[in-house]
């Protein structure tokens, strides 16, 4: 890699870390994608009804495989130094400028885009688990071959200099939740049925799901908003929110049902009504042996076996693994990459070491070598 590409990899970074933008309203990240990849040579496909970009280069004659390489966009919202404000406190600037990074490397290798066709996608908000479903929808992956992700890791998970090959996410899913009632004076509770009251049974309930313990799982409750500023009245109105953690597909699908188990047994208790205004899940990954056979290589020629690590089993989510399961014809694998990521993922002042970005385009920029190579059994 030429320290122009290391300047323009930190320069490009410092822009998409100070311009961050939320699912689904990533224009100004979108356009300033889609620049960077037609100023390298991609042929470029944009939306005129979503967010996201993808830019082709290389061999698409149909003789050869195609490889992709996908970087999510948005950002979170959050309070930082006491401002609510967009943030990119999960590292997706940083994917974003790894696989430019890698773009621009391959731009220096010919014989690379000789054999192969790549394409790079950037895709809009993986936050809230539905851009990777649009972009399935546009036809992003139809013709792909092998898709790679990558995602910073926190050092509770990998070192820094170190990467995993996959990362074995759990299935997540989100119940969002409203109880209606009618507010009543604080001296006659009698006439109407406690929002807290009911909200506080749910979240018991919830603490009495019990599914096999050798499966990880968690459910808890992550929002309650109930009451006003007066004190002397009874809500009857209430919102909550359900978080919803398990390693396995079959096990969410658990969970979820008693979820619904118990909000179905709240209304018939308290005769009220609890509408349901969101129900979302993402899957649990399902990696492909030979993406992550061919991930490992790359990783051990470019850091070393001693920096090669197991894949990671984490109970965090990505929306990229429903590209595998809506086409099961990808062989897909997502790096984890080890960065001295601290506090946290998702800690409104997440830091990570920058130079460690050079390792992850290095590590992808080895795998399409491999792929051009014909390196491609596992």
């Amino acid at each position: 890699m030429t320290e122009q590409i290391k300047e323009q990899v930190l320069d490009t970074f410092n822009h998409l870390h100070a311009n961050p933008e939320l699912s689904w309203e990533e224009v100004n990240t979108t356009a300033y994608i889609k620049e960077k990849l037609e100023e390298a040579g991609c042929a470029v496909t944009a939306f005129d009804d979503c967010t996201g970009v993808f830019g082709d280069i290389g061999n698409f004659s149909g003789n050869v495989p195609i490889i992709a390489v996908r970087a999510d966009m948005d950002a979170l919202w959050q309070e930082v130094d006491g401002e609510m404000k967009a943030n990119h406190s999960c590292g997706h600037d940083a994917h974003m400028t790894m696989v430019l990074g890698v773009l621009w490397n391959v731009k220096e290798q010919p014989d690379i885009l000789e054999r192969i066709g790549i394409r790079f996608i950037f895709q809009p908000a993986e936050e809230v688990g539905s851009g990777a479903l649009k972009l399935v929808e546009k036809g992003a992956v139809d013709n792909v071959d092998f898709y790679y992700g990558i995602h910073l890791r926190p050092y509770q998970e990998t070192e820094n200099g170190k990467a995993a090959p996959a990362i074995i996410h759990g299935a997540t899913g989100s119940i969002e939740f409203e109880i209606r009632g009618d507010d009543a004076h604080g001296a006659r509770p009698h006439l109407t049925h406690n929002a807290v009251e009911i909200g506080t049974y749910i979240v018991n309930a919830i603490h009495t799901i019990h599914l096999d313990p050798n499966v990880a799982h968690s459910a808890k409750v992550t929002r309650f908003l109930a009451g006003g500023r007066n004190t002397n009245i009874i809500p009857g109105n209430a919102s909550l929110a359900v978080d919803l953690r398990a390693q396995q597909n079959d096990a969410m699908e658990l969970l979820v049902k008693r979820i619904h188990d118990i909000l179905e047994s709240a209304r018939s208790l308290f005769n009220v009504t609890i509408t349901i205004t969101e129900d979302s899940s993402i899957a649990a990954a399902e990696v492909h042996p030979e993406a992550e056979e061919m991930a490992k290589k790359a990783i051990t020629a470019v850091l070393g076996e001693e920096n090669t690590t197991e894949p990671i089993i984490t109970p965090g989510g990505d929306d990229f693994h429903f590209y595998t399961i809506k086409k099961p014809h990808l062989k897909a694998t997502m790096v984890g990459l080890g960065c001295g990521l601290q506090p946290g993922l998702h800690h409104p002042n997440m830091t990570f070491e920058h130079d460690a970005m050079f390792n992850g385009i290095q590590v992808l920029t080895k795998i399409l070598e491999l792929h051009a190579k014909g390196d491609n059994e596992a």
